[in-house]
């Protein structure tokens, strides 16, 4: 006679649940096993993948000795000053260890746009051209940290004082494919960064002009009342 027939009534009910229960869990963990397995072999589960996916999007901006960048001039326009470095070397990802002869190290993240609404990120899509340009010789260096007053309003706020009365959207566009623009977020990285931004521009000698009236339109409007740090560094390409 085998176990099971052994109860019956309410108890036989129960040893079937109880068996029930014992199986399903023995399928479940044999189950989660070789399911473990294959979503490690897709990648999916790999340890560190989530910090590859950010550093791809981390750039790390060294001043120093070495780089393809000449430093050309470094104006402090508001805030403290950085010391001075001759060249500039860029590069898409950590740097584990202070180079020779660096004098300073910025870092910051590529994101979303954070103030643009859909047809405005269209339109930026449409015509902004990417960074790497052979013609774009000339380039800047602009990080810029806000004060505390820019980060205690709401993000609706910040976005009026942005676009609907600094314009600093539909100001740029005038000045694009021109101009080559990436955006670096600082804080993405923890408050204790030294900028809250780090712009990196790039453009033909021709249009360096138009940059210069393009970065005077920008500080000239509300939004820059709350830019309490700001470096204007401009540069040159070996062999530009």
């Amino acid at each position: 006679m085998s176990e099971e027939s052994k109860v019956s009534g309410i108890d036989q009910a129960q040893y079937t649940a109880n068996v029930n229960r014992r199986d399903f869990l023995r399928r479940a963990v044999i189950g989660g096993v070789v399911g473990a397995g294959l979503w490690s072999k897709l990648g999916a589960a790999e340890p560190g993948q989530h910090d590859k996916d950010i550093n791809t999007r981390l750039f790390t901006f060294i001043g120093g000795q070495v780089g393809p960048w000449s430093i050309v001039t470094v104006k402090t326009i508001t805030g403290e000053a950085l010391p001075v470095a001759e060249r500039l070397d860029v590069v898409n990802g950590p740097v584990s260890a202070s180079p020779d002869g660096a004098k300073w190290i910025l870092r910051g993240v590529t994101s979303n746009a954070r103030y643009t609404t859909r047809q405005e990120k269209d339109q930026l899509t449409a015509i902004q051209p990417a960074v790497g340009r052979p013609t774009a010789t000339c380039s800047a260096l602009i990080p810029i940290r806000k004060n505390a007053q820019w980060w205690g309003l709401s993000q609706d706020q910040r976005r009026e004082i942005f676009e609907e009365r600094s314009h600093h959207i539909k100001t740029g566009l005038g000045y694009l494919p021109a101009v080559a623009r990436r955006l670096h977020h600082c804080r993405d990285l923890g408050e204790n960064e030294p900028f809250d931004f780090l712009t990196w521009f790039e453009y033909a000698r021709a249009d360096a002009v138009a940059f210069d009236e393009l970065v005077a339109r920008l500080r000239a409007t509300e939004e820059w009342t709350y830019v309490d740090r700001e470096i204007d560094m401009r540069l040159v390409r070996d062999g530009g």
